[in-house]
């Protein structure tokens, strides 16, 4: 009876440590605090580090959005917050906003950051309520964000240099 137990222990064990195995080559951490995290992700209990956002979002009401950005980035380094990814996805088109042309690159980058947003908040609708936001919803965001992208005849109307930033 007993060497029976020894061994289901044993086996379970072995399957224990090569789920172990596989989870690590497929998350590919660098260091054992992104072991951590994705442990705490699969666990459910992945929170973002209130004081970072709150340190990136100090930033980016000042107009410091690469900064901000960073912050963010180290807030939520497996990018599993809604809120967070709408700020970056925001604070990349701030910076790309141009009266008379808008960096594409900049706008892209936003434009996956804002689709992970959406994708994260599918079930809740978020809505930011920041007073310095002229969009509030992921939604809006995107849009403005794929109109910058797009290439059209308005794009030549000189009339554009006095439109305003959201």
């Amino acid at each position: 009876m007993q060497h029976k137990l020894i061994q289901s222990v044993g086996v379970a064990w072995t399957i224990l440590y090569a789920l172990f195995v596989i989870w690590i080559y497929a998350t590919e951490p660098r260091s054992f605090k992104e072991v951590a995290t994705g442990a705490q992700v699969m666990a459910g209990t992945y929170e973002v580090d209130r004081e970072k956002f709150e340190e990136g979002l100090s930033l980016f009401h000042a107009e410091q959005f690469r900064a901000a950005r960073d912050d963010w980035a180290r807030a939520d380094p497996e990018q599993r917050d809604a809120l967070t990814q709408f700020y970056i996805a925001y604070a990349f088109y701030r910076e790309g906003w141009g009266r008379v042309y808008s960096d594409d690159a900049l706008f892209r980058q936003g434009l996956e950051a804002v689709n992970r947003s959406i994708n994260l908040s599918q079930n809740e609708r978020l809505r930011v309520d920041d007073p310095d936001l002229q969009m509030h919803t992921p939604a809006e965001l995107k849009a403005e964000l794929e109109q910058g992208l797009e290439r059209s005849v308005d794009d030549l109307n000189p009339l554009k240099v006095f439109r305003e930033r959201k």
